[in-house]
């Protein structure tokens, strides 16, 4: 039994020791989320029996080498999966492609030519160096008659000017084999360039296969380089019609491959999210502790500062808590003491929670700085409560950001939704937006204009649309064409808590509106130790379109919070009055080329030695 079990172990190794198969993946498939994408892709490979190692080419850059699920026949058992981005293989390079093969084999030919010439070439100069050292072929006492000395200077001219003819021939030779190995060798690295090209992800993978032949292999992972966000084009033909709504997205993706006619679906879901299911334990109430303390410290990086040290940042910034380098000096190596009893004596390395999950410092360091939502401090008591021994040096709880909410003001029950596209796209890995459709709506919408002639003097059109959550929108910017023109953007945030969402379309240019002091209404007095100023505005609108409009008017006068200035409140022209604001709302329609006024008119009583900047 142990002769048997050896003799297993040595086959395995020798099985091991063989040389890698290469192998190219493609991309089939992905799965977009706000800050992720799961990426499906799959490969075939010839597999002999036994144990062989896989090179798979072409995953992205970077993944989270927990998430990689790789999918085998029955008869395939996957033994490890690694990742790497740095393997090194004197194999590495697939001499099985053709067009490789083919240059390889044209190299070698051409410097097998290459030393043929340079051998005749060498020859024919050591030739003609012989005949020149040898030109007195007699001694200094003897002598050739004519014709003897006629055949040697035909032998010596004849053989001269054949050897030096030959000489420049070979070397043109070898100057043309030389330009034409350049070229085989730069046609070689474009080649290897176009086989390497894909990414400088790789994985690698040990098999024990039990049928030689054919075996396709599904790859799927997480990669955290693309993201999606939606956006939107309302196109409204006049206040009478429906809103065309194109739903779209940008999606952005640097993994460093490209996705060609990939099926595409995109999602609003979470795929870091902890799936440990959690486990109660007993609830003590307890005092609280006053060395407790829970910091939160918030990334405030500008853009393209993505380099920055996630640890570095938090110097200076949370109580009790000290960044110094492995010198002890700041800035160096950096290392993170939370300062308490327990970290006095031994390790002082503290526990990152990284979205629930514990962790190091170093895939602290790895997460991107726009990538991390808050930070935590957690120490002494407070940590040791919740995380046990494992907490006694401090704890750090990171928490990345987990989709649009994070980036925008969204409410916390917003609903998963995802898009699975039909249409097959090409993303490419260059970190540029990719524009995809993905459905139209048409919106039901009741139009009315909105004005604040205080604060602007221009009509807003405001689209409002009852039951909008069916369309499962998401917060994003939306482009407004209205009557065929393009006025601008507006955001939609269908998060709200109201009944009816209400689109910005723009402003109307059709709509006039005038706010004029009225000079005979309006003034300033003295009454004994009172200043009184006396304020009247008229409020002119007039519709110039073609068909009657819904007006809303607002205009506002002035609070007091100080009891020695009096606010005194004379015409408001039935608006409906907000007194908690003194916000005045008009609902007003009006006809085509129709125009209305409205009046609003306060007095103001103050000290007169006193100046209201304000007002």
């Amino acid at each position: 039994m142990t002769k048997y079990l050896s003799f297993l172990l040595l086959v395995s190794v020798v099985s091991f020791a063989q040389k890698p198969i290469f192998t190219t993946a493609k991309v089939k498939a992905a799965t977009v989320y706000f800050n992720a994408a799961e990426i499906s892709q799959n490969t075939a490979v010839n597999l002999p029996v036994g144990t062989s190692e896989i090179v798979i080419k072409n995953v992205a850059d970077y993944l989270n080498e927990s998430t990689v699920q790789i999918g085998a026949p029955n008869s395939v058992t996957v033994l490890s999966v690694q990742f790497t981005q740095n393997y090194i293989s004197e194999y590495e390079i697939d001499e099985t492609n053709p067009a490789i093969k083919k240059v390889r084999d044209s190299i070698t030919l051409v410097q097998k030519e290459i030393k043929k010439v340079q051998i005749d070439s060498y020859s024919s100069q050591q030739t003609i160096a012989l005949l020149d050292a040898n030109q007195n072929v007699s001694g200094a006492n003897t002598g050739l008659n004519v014709a003897e000395l006629m055949k040697l200077v035909d032998f010596y001219k004849t053989k001269r000017t054949e050897l030096d003819n030959a000489v420049v021939t070979l070397a043109e030779k070898e100057t043309k084999l030389k330009e034409r190995l350049k070229a085989l060798n730069d046609k070689l690295e474009i080649n290897t360039q176009k086989e390497e090209k894909s990414s400088k992800g790789k994985l690698i993978i040990q098999v024990m296969n039990e049928i030689a032949g054919l075996v396709n292999l599904d790859i799927n992972y997480i990669t955290n380089n693309a993201s999606w966000s939606p956006f939107y084009d309302l196109r409204a033909d006049n206040i009478t019609s429906p809103i065309n709504m194109m739903y779209k997205a940008q999606v952005t993706q640097w993994t460093g491959i490209d996705w060609k006619k990939v099926k595409l679906t995109l999602s609003s879901g979470n795929p870091n999210q902890n799936n440990q299911s959690p486990e109660l334990s007993s609830w003590f109430l307890k005092y609280e502790d006053l060395n407790y303390y829970r910091g939160n410290v918030y990334n405030k990086y500008e853009d393209g500062d993505k380099q920055s040290n996630e640890i570095q940042s938090l110097q200076g910034q949370v109580a009790g808590v000290n960044i110094t380098g492995a010198n002890g000096q700041p800035g160096s190596k950096d290392n993170v003491v939370i300062r308490g009893s327990s970290s006095l004596n031994g390790n002082s390395d503290p526990l990152y929670v990284i979205d629930g999950v514990p962790s190091n410092a170093e895939t602290f360091r790895k997460i991107p700085s726009n990538a991390i939502k808050k930070i935590d401090i957690l120490r002494d008591k407070s940590a040791a409560a919740i995380y046990g021994s494992r907490g006694s040096n401090g704890v750090m709880v990171i928490t990345t950001k987990q989709g649009m909410s994070d980036y925008t003001e969204v409410s916390e029950n917003q609903l998963n939704v995802s898009f699975d596209i039909d249409i097959p796209y090409d993303i490419l890995s260059n970190s540029k937006p990719h524009s995809v459709a993905l459905k139209e709506i048409k919106l039901p919408a009741t139009y009315k204009y909105y004005a604040a002639p205080r604060a602007e003097k221009e009509a807003f059109l405001l689209a409002e649309i009852e039951d909008y959550s069916k369309y499962n929108l998401l917060p994003g910017e939306a482009n407004i064409i209205f009557e065929g023109l393009y006025v601008g953007k507006t955001v939609i945030n269908p998060n709200q808590t109201s009944d009816t969402l209400n689109l910005s379309m723009g402003r109307d240019k059709k709509i006039s509106i005038k706010r004029e002091k009225v000079a005979d209404k309006s003034g300033t007095r003295f009454l004994s130790s009172k200043k009184e100023q006396t304020f009247t505005y008229d409020i002119t609108v007039r519709n110039n379109k073609k068909e009657g409009i819904t007006m809303m008017l607002k205009d506002q006068y002035p609070l007091s919070t100080d009891k020695e200035i009096e606010i005194e409140i004379l015409e408001i022209s039935n608006a409906k009055e907000n007194k908690e604001t003194g916000v005045l709302t008009w609902e007003q329609k009006l006809a085509p080329n129709e125009t209305k006024k409205v009046r609003i008119s306060y007095r103001v009583r103050y000290p007169k030695d006193k100046i209201i900047g304000n007002l």
